[in-house]
Formats: C-alpha cells, structure tokens, sequence
C-alpha cells in the first residue's frame, strides 16, 4: 500500500474572505509525489503530516494519533492569515504508517524533509507519536552539512532516550538519534525542557548524564524561573549551527493538552512554551519543526488540536517576520 497520502483539500476549510484573510485561503495543497516541488525564491513553509501511532503502541500508551495531524490541519485552517504577500505555505501531505511498519515510515518521512529543506523550505511536521522525532532528525541530517552540529530541543515530560534493544518505538527516538551520532562521529546535542521524575525512571536520569544530555525539569520549567531557563536555552543555541525543534504535547499540563497519548496534569503551560519558541525563532538558527503526539480520541472540544495549531501559527508568522 502507498504510505503517502496527498492532503483532501476539504479538510482546509473555514470563513471565507476572498482577500486571504484566513489561511485556509492562503494554503495550497501539493502531491509531492505526482507534482514537481520547486527551490523557493522567497520564505515558504510547508506542512507535512505524519500518521502513525505504531511507536505508542509499541511504547504501551494509547494510540490514536495516526489521525493527529488532520485535527491540526482542520484547526489551523480557520486561523487567521498574517504571512507576507510573497510568503508560501504549502500542504504536501501525510506519510501514513502502513501494515505496523514505522521504520519504512520514519524512513519516507526523512527522505520528504531532505527534499524540502534542500528546496529552500521550512519543514512543519504533524504527528502522531514521538517516533516522528527519529525520521525528521534523519532528514535534517541528510541536507545539513556533517561539520555542522544539529541542536535538537525538546519541550516534553519525557527523555524518550529508553533503549532500543527489543525495538523502536515512541520512546526511543533520542537515544537512537544519539547511537547513529556515535556510529558517524558527529555530536549528539539535546536539550529537554519539562523533564518530569513522575514521568522518567531513575535509568533514564542516568541515560541522558552518559550522553551529557541538558534539561530542565518541570519545576523550574515556568516563567518565575525565567532567568534559569533563558540562559539554558541561549548557553545551548551558542554550541550548535542550526535548531531542530519538537514540541510533545504530552508534556503540557492535561488541562490545557487532554488529547495525548500520556495526559498529566502536571505539565507546563504553553506561556512557557510561547517564549522559549520566541527565542529560539530569534536566534536565527531554526531550520525545522514538528508537533507530536496529537490524540483526537482523547480530546475535548479539540482543545489540544487547537493548542497544536496556535503554536504552528505562532511559529511560523514569528519565523516570517525575520
């Protein structure tokens, strides 16, 4: 079966302006299989969505986010449109996990990123379980120079640096991001932000000290806590090239991200979450994005679909500002 799937271009629908007021105005939808993507003359951003909850259930959580990045879509199609004239957004589609099979997914995942990133295009990835952090990584690798050092930052209640031993799966991105680093001799940087001991046992503590890990607890992860916070992320974004960032929104609170594979009300805000993003988006570096873990069985009045598509929004109006 096809494990890519060209977006239905009635999902992008919502109040019409006729002046593209809204986005779902402003978007077109691509078939990257069957159209030719052009190099971008001027800034673009493209969604790609990722449909898979193989990893979750292999990492034992609830699945349901195979449907997560449709919910986006829908939610973020009625926003409002503040992008430039000459700015492109595009939808180029979903690759789908198919028979269980993550890896050839993960795998077609990376291959699309490459594709975008090598044609001046800033990759928006929708998902699905945090599985999608291994085949996004793998593309960004596979555009970006090896002398470059790739900075992976992480808002999340969760390492996923478990051990891969008995196979991959939602919680195994990281650690096997942090093993191809070994194998190809080139720096694994990742800096965690909402760290939860409730969330982590003590072996992953351990994990993310041998691979000198960063991170900030969920704690400290608040806005009283700024200062600390701030000069975390500025010490980590001076010791790389270019930024990949993930936003898993399991490690919001429930009361404002119900719909997620591990819900707990212990999480952090998204006001934390918004100024960390801005900056990121200021230093100049970030080359990527995506947004895991979207549940739809398990929302409420698509309030973390919702939470998903503002934070796309935010990122990619702040990022076409520069």
């Amino acid at each position: 079966m096809n494990q890519y799937q060209a977006t239905n271009r009635k999902l992008w629908s919502g109040r019409t302006s006729g002046h593209h007021l809204y986005l779902h105005e402003k978007i077109a939808c691509i078939d990257i299989k069957n159209e030719k993507f052009v190099s971008q003359n001027h800034r673009a951003f493209a969604l790609l969505g990722y449909a898979c909850d193989e990893g979750v259930q292999r990492n034992k959580g609830r699945i349901g986010a195979f449907d997560g990045s449709d919910v986006i879509r829908r939610q973020l199609a009625k926003m409002p449109n503040h992008l430039a004239l000459k700015t492109a957004l595009y939808d180029v589609g979903t690759i789908q996990c198919i028979e269980n099979d993550m890896e050839t997914a993960q795998e077609k995942t990376a291959d699309l990123v490459a594709r975008l990133l090598k044609n001046n295009t800033i990759p928006i990835l929708l998902g699905g379980g945090h599985d999608i952090a291994y085949g996004h990584y793998e593309g960004i690798r596979k555009h970006i120079s090896s002398n470059h050092t790739i900075g992976i930052i992480n808002f999340d209640a969760h390492f996923d640096l478990r051990s891969n031993k008995n196979g991959n799966n939602s919680g195994t991105p990281f650690y096997q991001i942090s093993k191809d680093c070994e194998a190809n001799g080139s720096e694994f940087r990742y800096l965690c932000l909402g760290i939860r001991k409730d969330a982590n046992d003590k072996n992953l503590f351990q994990t993310a000290e041998k691979l000198n890990v960063s991170f900030v607890e969920n704690t400290q992860f608040k806005t009283r806590h700024a200062p600390h916070v701030v000069r975390v992320i500025l010490d980590f974004i001076r010791e790389v090239d270019c930024i990949y960032t993930t936003i898993d929104l399991d490690g919001f609170s429930s009361a404002f991200a119900p719909g997620v594979s591990a819900p707990s009300p212990m999480g952090f805000t998204p006001e934390i979450v918004i100024e960390c993003l801005q900056m990121i988006i200021d230093s100049k570096k970030l080359i990527s994005v995506d947004i895991a873990e979207m549940n739809p069985l398990f929302d409420r009045d698509d309030q973390t679909a919702k939470l998903a598509a503002s934070l796309i929004h935010f990122v990619i109006h702040q990022l076409d500002q520069q």
